[in-house]
């Protein structure tokens, strides 16, 4: 059967991918590839809804190598199948779960949605974010009180790191020593430059036409051929779709007192129950929350 260790369980817009690449570095991790094999969780992405049972037969291609395992599949939290399945295959696991503010999460993820047009694609309309709020495919990964509720049926709240996403940004270092010491595994020196690796709204570029074209012809391409040249390019730090020609520089939009408006009733009693249910202090969020609801 295959063998994972440890499960980077959430959430989207939550410094998952920076956490993600910065533990890729200890060569004792073997990180999935990609990331998001998307395997446990019926949330394929953010649209992709699949209820199949996993192909667990298949899951060991993810990994390469031998080391702690470690899947990244960050939808996995809001998933309503992925506790029982999980805890199928491998009951004594470790479960990161980074989170974030709700309602900025809610607008980052929003905005990197709309940014890609991965809306349009997947036939939805998410410009207009009260819209958007009211698709349980964006909203439903800010609700952490109702996942939680779920995982605490089939696992214990000690086999739970949970992570504030703002102190992998001004504390990472002690995060990291937190984490290695949650997975038991030996102390390691990692590079922690905080913003490379991260998929902020900066970082992020809308495809141009050229870039669609170029994606379409990628995605033909064979993944016995395309794996290689994706790692060397990877270990490089090159990332063709940075170019001028195939993408252009994203906007970035500011949380404002409107998001909140929307959002605030619905995600402040969720807060609570998961403060009731785990003891993380929610505190600094509620009060945003009160701040700037109208």
């Amino acid at each position: 059967m295959s063998k994972l260790d440890a499960l980077i369980v959430g959430v989207p817009k939550a410094g998952t991918t920076w956490l993600a690449n910065v533990l890729s570095q200890n060569p004792k991790i073997i990180l999935s590839e990609p990331k998001e094999p998307n395997v446990i969780a019926s949330h394929k992405g953010t649209f992709g809804r699949d209820t199949m049972n996993p192909d667990w037969s298949k899951y060991d291609d993810y990994f390469n190598g031998r080391g702690f395992r470690i899947d990244a599949s960050i939808h996995t939290f809001s998933c309503p199948l992925s506790p029982s399945r999980l805890h199928s295959k491998f009951p004594n696991i470790k479960l990161i779960l980074c989170l974030r503010e709700p309602v900025s999460r809610a607008v980052s993820h929003w905005k990197m949605i709309t940014d890609t047009e991965e809306d349009v694609r997947n036939g939805a309309d998410w410009s207009d974010f009260s819209t958007a709020w009211l698709d349980n495919r964006l909203s439903d990964d800010s609700y952490y009180g109702k996942s939680m509720q779920r995982w605490l049926e089939y696992f214990s709240l000690d086999q739970f790191l949970i992570i504030d996403s703002q102190r992998m940004k001004y504390e990472p270092e002690k995060v990291l020593i937190e984490i290695d010491k949650f997975l038991k595994i030996k102390p390691y020196s990692y590079q922690t430059q905080s913003s490379k690796h991260a998929n902020s709204a900066l970082s992020r570029r809308p495809i141009t036409a050229i870039g669609k074209s170029i994606r379409i012809f990628f995605s033909l391409v064979p993944q016995i051929i395309k794996t290689p040249i994706v790692r060397v390019l990877q270990k490089k730090d090159i990332d063709i779709y940075r170019a001028p020609i195939i993408s252009k520089r994203a906007g970035v939009v500011s949380v404002e007192p409107e998001h909140y408006s929307i959002c605030a009733d619905s995600v402040n009693s969720d807060l609570k129950e998961f403060e009731s249910l785990t003891k993380f202090d929610t505190t600094h969020w509620s009060k945003l929350l009160l701040i700037n609801h109208d």
